[in-house]
């Protein structure tokens, strides 16, 4: 994909993408009813959807069903986080090299992770979710190539992107606006990176940032996160991922540093997005028409998860089962394929990776009801 369909992308992305354009679903076939997904079934999800989407050639992901081009730099290190959740979950030597060969396909294709390669690298989150990813294949296997670039990563990031003057991280090399899809996971970067190293530093760095996030980009009342900031306003825009990190944020913090208003602010932030994202029967908005917010709710179920496992707040379990019950329920019967949108019978044509992501993550590490 050439840098400027790349770039149309990441400006539809993280800056104001509109919702009045939405085309009306397909129809499709009835959904299955009373099903609850089982450890097979997320085997079988994550199966099926490496089969239609994983480039065995390039080692990752197409951006459809129709194979013919890899799909964005920045969603892969997101399927490579679920390859890594997987692995946790199965312990199979199979998945395991999976991990390691998409680790090789971002290094072939994304000139070996320079980060100072301003043709594959033009805004500055797109470098940050693979700092992260990296970060946490470090902890996984102890390559230590993994660790290196994640560190080298985020010193390109942080000196690039951090306002040492009024705080908070840009999202773009123009320094345009202080996103969320940058800032919260720096946050999350940096208590990866301190937990690996023990390094201060990055503990600092996080709780500048996070302080600064909750200062702008973050409503204490409702618990809602704001898209971005640009010269003091907030974009108050709702998306699943920007919620999920913030929720991954301060858990994480709260887990190394104790301060209960951590753990206030991530339940906040998880019952926004429970009572008043989702619509009446707590299923979460569907995301991504035709774009790459279909894997937004991908990142939400790493951070939700998080907060369920990590700060015992096993009260949102049961939400998260049901949307991955009520995705799976309504897969594409046929590829064992599932879709944004939860509610409706999964498309039976050509099918976005972004689209088909986030229900089959989640139920990587979701535990099933029964």
């Amino acid at each position: 994909m050439k840098i400027t369909c790349f770039l149309l992308a990441a400006l539809l992305l993280h800056s104001s993408w509109s919702k009045s354009n939405i085309k009306p679903e397909p129809p499709g076939p009835a959904p299955l009813q009373g099903v609850s997904f089982t450890v097979k079934d997320a085997a079988t999800a994550y199966n099926n959807f490496n089969q239609y989407f994983y480039s065995t050639a390039d080692k990752l992901y197409y951006a459809n069903t129709e194979k013919k081009n890899i799909g964005a730099i920045w969603t892969q290190a997101i399927y490579w986080d679920m390859a890594m959740n997987v692995y946790k979950r199965s312990n199979d030597p199979a998945d395991l090299k999976r991990i390691s060969d998409i680790y090789e396909g971002g290094y072939n294709r994304y000139d070996k992770y320079n980060w100072s390669n301003t043709k594959e690298w033009f805004i500055y989150d797109d470098i940050m979710w693979w700092v992260i990813s990296l970060a946490r294949a470090h902890q996984l296997t102890g390559n230590k190539d993994y660790l290196d670039f994640s560190v080298s990563g985020f010193k390109r990031v942080w000196d690039g992107a951090y306002d040492p003057v009024k705080g908070g991280m840009f999202w773009d090399f123009n320094h345009s606006g202080k996103n969320s899809c940058i800032n919260f996971p720096t946050v999350i970067a940096a208590m990866t990176l301190y937990k690996i190293t023990n390094d201060a530093s990055y503990l600092q760095k996080a709780k500048a940032v996070y302080g600064w996030g909750v200062n702008n980009l973050f409503d204490p009342v409702s618990g809602r996160v704001a898209d971005n900031n640009v010269n003091g306003h907030k974009g108050w825009s709702d998306y699943t991922y920007n919620q999920g990190t913030f929720i991954g944020a301060a858990v994480m913090l709260y887990k190394t540093i104790g301060t209960a208003a951590y753990l206030d602010q991530a339940n906040l932030a998880a019952t926004y997005t429970q009572k008043t994202m989702s619509d009446v029967n707590g299923i979460m908005p569907a995301e991504g028409d035709w774009n790459e917010q279909g894997v937004l709710k991908a990142i939400f179920g790493q951070y939700i998860m998080m907060l369920i496992n990590d700060a015992n707040q096993a009260q949102f379990l049961p939400w998260i089962q049901k949307n991955i019950n009520t995705a799976w329920g309504n897969r594409d019967v046929t590829r064992g394929l599932t879709y944004r949108n939860y509610k409706v019978p999964c498309v039976t044509g050509v099918l976005q990776s972004y689209e088909a992501s986030s229900a089959v993550y989640m139920m990587q590490i979701c535990p099933p009801a029964k």
